[in-house]
């Protein structure tokens, strides 16, 4: 009985040793979670496995690969984190054995009924990244001979540790693929951002000579309520670097920085940001929804400003007259979300990481319909990262409208939200 105990684990381990090689040599993610959850079900002798993956932008998990069919309503269906076996899981960043899950009011029977399947007994492990920080869980699900024991649960553990890195080698490497796209599109990039300087400087550039040349002619004190248009004009042209001008933010880093602790909700409520004028002037209507009691944050008041600002700015210019825009804050966990709705044009999903690049966008610039250079949603992405926060997008498609997510960490003190300082 010993000996074949000794080779039961002797056989593991070289399954496990042939394990990290093929993990270690591919980096295509489909294949990967593939063969996870494949080898998961094989060494733990189960009936399924199943792999939920923390998505960096929402902080979310999702089911990404299973033994079983995952339907499309499954896939984009968020597991909450507070509530749910995995969250548990991956809150604790250590494993979870639940023996009947009948009996755990974590458990979501509709997973099960989605699929027709029975899941009696699961055990849970934190995939880890290089750094140990959680990425995701791995799960086993009902053992067809006797209950999980010590070993099921160490083999997990290990697989999950070597899955968890090779799925962050998989997204660092299609990120890198995506970096060297971008180079190739550079010089691309670079003509674009020439002919948009032209295109929108030309007006102004053109009124300002042409004052100038009228004033040289016959140039005395009672021509200079002329100087009314001029200023007009360069106030014209003011706005359009002003962008390229706030890239001193981002390029001065933390240098910059002037971190405090503010409400955000007192903040968005004093930038008086449903009196815009540009937007009255386009008949669009802007609602604020902001909870009633204090959401503080830590952070550069003035860059929070400026990029609510370019986010204000970027959902006027693409709504249309008599179109809406919606300002809604929430505690999310344990971060603070403002998300800026529009009721415009939309981004395609090709387009929704594309829009935060400097100068890119999403129409040619010699056919182009809005002004701007380009770059108010790349100055505010870099700025919010700059106060360790997030900014993404999403949208439904063309003319669907947009919704941008500000993710700020909500400042604790004590376990409770700081007061206002």
């Amino acid at each position: 009985m010993a000996s074949d105990s000794f080779q039961l684990e002797a056989d593991r381990l070289a399954r496990m040793v042939e394990v990290g090689r093929i993990l270690n040599s591919t980096t295509d993610l489909d294949l990967l979670l593939t063969y996870i959850i494949k080898e998961a079900a094989e060494l733990t002798d189960t009936e399924a496995a199943s792999i939920l993956l923390l998505d960096p932008q929402t902080r979310q998990l999702f089911i990404v690969a299973s033994n079983n069919e995952i339907t499309p309503k499954m896939a984009k269906t968020a597991i909450p984190r507070g509530s749910s076996i995995a969250g548990a899981v991956l809150s604790a960043n250590a494993p979870l054995y639940v023996p009947d899950v009948s009996t755990d009011p974590r458990w979501n029977q509709e997973m099960d009924d989605a699929i027709d399947f029975k899941t009696r007994e699961i055990l849970g492990v934190p995939m880890r990244d290089v750094g140990g920080s959680p990425v995701g869980v791995l799960e086993a699900i009902n053992r067809r001979k006797g209950a999980f024991n010590r070993q099921d649960v160490e083999t997990l553990a290990i697989l999950a540790d070597l899955a968890g890195v090779a799925v962050e080698k998989a997204r660092l490497f299609r990120e890198l693929e995506q970096a060297n796209e971008a180079l190739s599109e550079l010089d691309q990039l670079k003509t674009d951002f020439i002919s948009i300087a032209s295109h929108e400087l030309r007006t102004p550039l053109a009124v300002i000579l042409g004052y100038v040349s009228f004033l040289r002619e016959d140039a005395d004190q009672e021509m200079a309520s002329q100087l009314d248009n001029v200023l007009h004009a360069a106030a014209h042209l003011r706005n359009l670097i002003q962008d390229m001008l706030n890239l001193r933010y981002v390029d001065a880093g933390q240098t910059m920085l002037n971190l405090s602790t503010t409400d955000f909700v007192e903040l968005v409520r004093d930038m008086a940001i449903d009196k815009d004028e540009t937007a009255a002037a386009k008949r669009q209507i802007i609602t604020i929804n902001l909870p009633p009691t204090a959401l503080p944050v830590e952070a550069d008041v003035e860059m929070l400003e400026l990029v609510l600002g370019n986010l204000l700015s970027n959902a006027i210019k693409f709504t249309p007259e008599g179109g809406k825009i919606d300002i809604h804050m929430e505690q999310h966990g344990d971060e603070v979300w403002c998300c800026v709705h529009d009721s415009g044009i939309g981004i395609t999903e090709d387009d929704l990481e594309r829009v935060f690049s400097r100068f890119y966008q999403v129409e040619s610039p010699m056919i182009r319909r809005y002004g701007g250079m380009g770059l108010g949603l790349a100055i505010a992405r870099d700025l919010m990262e700059l106060n360790e926060g997030r900014l993404w997008a999403e949208s439904p498609g063309d003319d669907k409208g947009s919704i941008f997510y500000v993710a700020l960490p909500l400042k604790m003190n004590g376990g409770r939200p700081a007061g206002r300082r």
